[in-house]
């Protein structure tokens, strides 16, 4: 086992000499009504884990498990990891003027910060729903029983990802929205409306990076991946299943908000339901037939397989009739 071990190293090793240049991410920032190109944190490393053989059997056998992603958030909530701040912060130009002044202890601290008061308002149109997470958005107008929605090379099946049938049969020819969080994002997740919980779950599995390069080598992942799977009644939107799907080195998806464990308590339009500790990360939103339809231009970029950034807040869906 020890040999295999190394011996996977090595040969990834030797693939990063010959290995061609990554390919380039795309996404329509929809803020600036332009398409970018993403910055990819530990992009090498991703390529190769997942584009090369040794690197696949290594992620699958070893990095995937809880220990090391454990291991991994236990250095980045110590303090020596706060020397990597200033550096990231510069890497990938994070517009450190949007967030809350703090001396942050650790990465994580750093990770987990808060955008400052009124930086991100949440639409307050009842028929609109309010992005619940600034990311990268993809956008399905509705499912069928048999519907496998495509995620850059990843498949989805509404059964598998709620982990039931009977969990997944109210959510069959609903919309869907996928948000990608990355590393250098905001990675706290809200509610897009007021309403109660009615059930929640956790699905253990694996902790398989959700980069779009490993989605499309390993097409599963989101279905096999540690999930947090809440059902909620909202007020504008009928039911909703929200999905936090943990990732690679993500070590940990925290609960912030009383009535995630609790239908004796209610959530507001824009409040706090937690937020993922390092790594990058995703949210998925299921709904009900005709109770709402994602905005016709997330719908458009989703058919040419590109991502819409959309902004914490920021309308990405309008209310239907429940059909």
């Amino acid at each position: 086992m020890r040999f295999a071990w190394h011996r996977d190293w090595a040969l990834i090793s030797i693939s990063m000499i010959f290995y061609p240049e990554p390919k380039a991410i795309r996404y329509w920032n929809r803020a600036k009504a332009c398409e970018e190109v993403e910055q990819v944190y530990g992009e090498l490393w991703v390529q190769l884990l997942y584009g090369t053989r040794p690197g696949q059997a290594l992620a699958e056998s070893v990095l995937a498990g809880r220990a090391l992603s454990e291991l991994y958030g236990l250095y980045q909530s110590s303090p020596l990891s706060r020397r990597k701040i200033k550096s990231f912060i510069s890497q990938f130009k994070i517009p450190m003027n949007e967030y809350e002044s703090s001396v942050f202890l650790s990465f994580n601290d750093f990770f987990i910060r808060r955008f400052k008061p009124n930086q991100r308002k949440f639409n307050e149109t009842p028929e609109l729903m309010p992005a619940p997470c600034e990311a990268r958005y993809f956008a399905y107008a509705q499912s069928d029983p048999n519907s496998r929605f495509p995620v850059k090379g990843a498949q989805l099946s509404p059964a598998a990802l709620l982990g039931s049938e009977d969990r997944a049969r109210p959510f069959i020819g609903g919309p869907a929205l996928l948000a990608r969080l990355c590393p250098v994002d905001y990675h706290r997740f809200h509610y897009p409306d007021s309403g109660k919980t009615l059930e929640t779950h956790r699905a253990h599995g694996k902790l398989h990076s959700v980069n779009p390069a490993a989605l499309t080598y390993r097409d599963d992942i989101l279905l096999t991946n540690e999930r947090q799977i809440s059902i909620l009644q909202t007020e504008h939107f009928g039911r909703l299943a929200y999905i936090e799907v943990g990732a690679l080195c993500v070590g940990r998806i925290v609960q912030t908000h009383p009535a995630h464990s609790s239908s004796e308590v209610m959530f507001e339009r824009g409040d706090e339901k937690g937020y993922f500790l390092f790594g990058g990360s995703t949210v998925i939103l299921l709904g009900e037939p005709g109770a709402w339809e994602p905005d016709a231009d997330l719908l458009s970029n989703t058919e040419r397989g590109l991502e819409t950034l959309v902004r914490l807040g920021e309308p990405l869906a309008k209310k239907g009739g429940l059909r």
